[in-house]
């Protein structure tokens, strides 16, 4: 039978239900705190976990953080227990990787459906990544990717990793006055594998949560070596993935690499997709709040993509606009992209936001933007993203955009 792991500190509750599970013929392990529930699920490895969420020392967000960072654990079925009814409680733990909730009090059928529907779909998940069926399923280069991945964070500590940088010109002056941080991981076996390719496998297994913090880490170094270079009046953007946003303890880690780099909090600007926003619209605003009272920047990315973002935009605590690179190509010739991009600079200049138009390859669609007044462009036409040493020689050789 499966083994499930229950960590609860009520002891009440907790026998109750290791009787229960025992009763119907569950292997069972119990840890009556965090602490010792992310030890034994590390050291058993059972096929689910029932956590409660409010729990002294490490609490359950804290059990699930750990649990979805450590390769061995990270795809276990994970299910929260919970007097707590609020929505934006339920959104947390999803997006940090929990699976279901079950709200106390709860009966014996409630546990048990819940309990039996996560064990079929991840053994529906396990069949599926078998030895004996990956190879018809999966490429051998997503077999492999896996594997790497788990590799290059765990053993190798990000050496295989590497952050590019893509200069944000102010199109009026030619200046480089901003650069976004884009990640590129070069691996041994695949090579060079790129962000789309590598992301969306890193979130949802977890481990997007240590490499977005060493991304952020990174990126802060790097600006506190500049700075003391004599570099220090440009503007650093980092992108979010929407787990690393939600995390309980985000702010106080951008507070601490802050602090411990010395830096100017302006120098940083944190990227946030509108559909990351629009999750939880409340919950997003207080935090970007939070962020802003810090001084942090905060630009929305790929706008124009996502969905029912006009309505709030006003009530966004933002900085920065970047258009997406789709409404910018070709945008000189297509009339409905023009109407729409003419439009979208217009509306964020009355909201006193800066514009930036991504993706710019050609000369005419540079033309389009300075003839609308978009206040800044990024793309290949002026440089693709480029290794931190490049990057530092385009701004000491003062390289600009023809005006």
């Amino acid at each position: 039978m499966p083994k499930i792991l229950i960590i609860e500190d009520e002891e009440g509750v907790r026998e109750n239900i290791l009787d229960l599970l025992e009763a119907e013929d569950f292997e069972t392990i119990a840890a009556a705190n965090g602490r010792i529930g992310v030890h034994l699920a590390i050291s058993e490895v059972p096929d689910l976990i029932l956590c409660d969420m409010m729990m002294p020392e490490i609490d359950g967000y804290g059990v699930l953080r750990a649990l979805r960072q450590d390769p061995s654990t990270a795809t276990i079925p994970f299910i929260f227990l919970t007097a707590k009814s609020a929505k934006s409680d339920f959104r947390q733990g999803m997006d940090m990787g929990a699976d279901d909730y079950i709200t106390k009090p709860f009966s014996r059928s409630e546990l048990l459906t819940a309990i039996m529907n996560r064990l079929e779909k991840y053994a529906t998940l396990k069949k599926y990544l078998s030895p004996q069926t990956v190879i018809k399923n999966l490429s051998p280069k997503m077999q492999l990717l896996e594997i790497s991945l788990h590799r290059a964070i765990k053993q190798h500590n990000f050496q295989e990793f590497e952050i590019y940088y893509q200069p944000i010109v102010d199109i009026v002056s030619g200046k480089i006055v901003a650069a976004e941080s884009l990640l590129r991981w070069q691996s041994p076996e695949l090579g060079m594998i790129y962000p789309t390719e590598f992301i969306p496998l890193a979130e949802s297994t977890g481990l997007i949560v240590p490499i977005g913090k060493w991304v952020l880490k990174s990126v802060c170094q790097q600006i506190k070596i500049w700075r003391d270079a004599g570099i220090n009046s440009l503007v650093f953007a980092v992108n979010l993935s929407v787990i690393e946003f939600n995390q309980p303890n985000f702010i106080q880690k951008i507070v601490n690499f802050i602090a411990i780099n010395d830096l100017e909090p302006h120098n940083l600007e944190l990227e946030l997709t509108e559909s990351m926003i629009m999750q939880d619209v409340n919950s997003a605003i207080a935090t970007m709040n939070k962020l802003q009272s810090l001084g942090v920047k905060i630009a929305i990315d790929d706008f124009g993509t996502g969905y029912s973002s006009l309505i709030y935009l006003k009530n966004l605590p933002i900085n920065t606009l970047k258009i997406d690179r789709y409404f910018i190509h070709n945008v000189a010739n297509d009339l409905q992209k023009s109407a729409i991009t003419k439009a979208l600079i217009q509306m964020a200049h009355n909201l006193n936001l800066n514009v930036v138009a991504e993706g710019v390859e050609t000369e005419a669609e540079l033309d389009f933007l300075r003839q609308y007044n978009c206040n800044s462009m990024q793309g290949f036409l002026f440089s693709r993203p480029l290794p931190a040493a490049e990057f530092e020689k385009f701004l000491l050789t003062n390289k600009y955009l023809y005006v």
